[in-house]
């Protein structure tokens, strides 16, 4: 497909798949069906950009594309990995994969890419001021949105609460692992947030992360001052606000 003015390629990089879909930039929605490819095991820099390229290939197109990848990215170049492998540290995605695609390539975190997404497209759109954008899952991913613009990278996941990083036990994975109840801990998120809160004094929180199809099991539990919605894009906002940063 040729590049179009209001077109774009999303591409997630995760800890187990790689998905691509292209994007209609007017409405958020996806303009093609969705492709996937394991991540390889392990995770080297090399093995992974392989597949970034294929699925992008996948699509035979060539205007933007946008990858969002798990760790944090400036101009480029990649500085944690922490679900990756630690080789990735220092790689330059834009010659690594840019230089292997056929248009223009941009490159980020993807937290911030879902936050773009929600900001645009989903449950923040048109909301002024600081919006958090709070992915619970594997980890805590954060982005940061002020006035529709993103603050990159700001990696509030891994704030130190209590002693200890926040995602040990905040994150959605925390509750299996140290055998707590759903009601436990949303008690545990609901102490993140309030800490979140007292930093950076949003205007609205936005969660996202598989947890959110079963709200029933824990929202009851958050008591932040700030506003709480539920994101919108869930599994495709990756890709979704990949795309938007490209374009």
């Amino acid at each position: 497909m040729n590049e179009t003015a209001n077109v774009a390629l999303g591409v997630d990089v995760g800890g187990t798949g790689i998905k691509g879909a292209l994007v209609d930039l007017t409405t958020g929605t996806l303009a093609s069906e969705r492709f996937r490819l394991d991540t390889p095991q392990p995770a080297l820099p090399g093995a992974v950009a392989q597949v970034i390229v294929a699925v992008a290939d996948h699509f035979d197109y060539t205007g933007p594309t946008g990858v969002a990848f798990p760790g944090v990215v400036l101009d480029g170049v990649v500085h944690t990995a922490a679900n990756l492998h630690p080789d990735w540290i220092g790689v330059d995605l834009a010659n690594l994969v840019g230089s292997r695609l056929p248009g223009p390539s941009v490159f980020l975190n993807d937290a911030d890419a879902a936050g773009l997404a929600e900001a645009h497209f989903g449950a923040a759109k048109g909301t002024d001021g600081v919006v958090l954008i709070v992915t619970l899952g594997t980890g805590i991913g954060v982005a940061m949105i002020n006035d529709g613009r993103l603050v990159a990278n700001s990696e509030l996941g891994h704030l130190e609460l209590d002693g200890v990083d926040a995602e040990t036990y905040a994150a959605a994975s925390a509750r299996q692992r140290n055998g707590h109840t759903w009601l436990e801990w949303g008690g545990h998120a609901d102490h993140y947030l309030k800490h979140l809160e007292g930093l950076v004094w949003p205007n609205l929180f936005v969660l996202g992360g598989g947890i959110t199809k079963n709200p029933e099991k824990w929202l009851q539990r958050l008591h932040p001052r700030t506003p709480i919605v539920l994101a919108q894009l869930i599994n495709n906002a990756g890709i979704v606000g990949a795309a938007d940063a490209a374009a």
